[in-house]
């Protein structure tokens, strides 16, 4: 199986400067879309989200 990056990273057009600017730009719209949207759904089904803080050593 080839490798993914190296596979993406063939597939984009242009040098390599132009590859790199259009890299940057997918890896910016992936970021975006999982803070946006993908996180904010996933977050109340999360365990961590039921921590109970307590007071009882004072």
């Amino acid at each position: 199986m080839p490798d993914m990056y190296a596979l993406i990273w063939r597939l984009l057009p242009g040098p390599w400067f132009v590859k790199l600017v259009l890299a940057l730009i997918l890896i910016a719209a992936v970021v975006l879309l999982l803070m946006q949207y993908v996180f904010p759904a996933v977050a109340p089904y999360m365990p961590f989200n039921n921590a109970t803080v307590t007071d009882e050593g004072a």
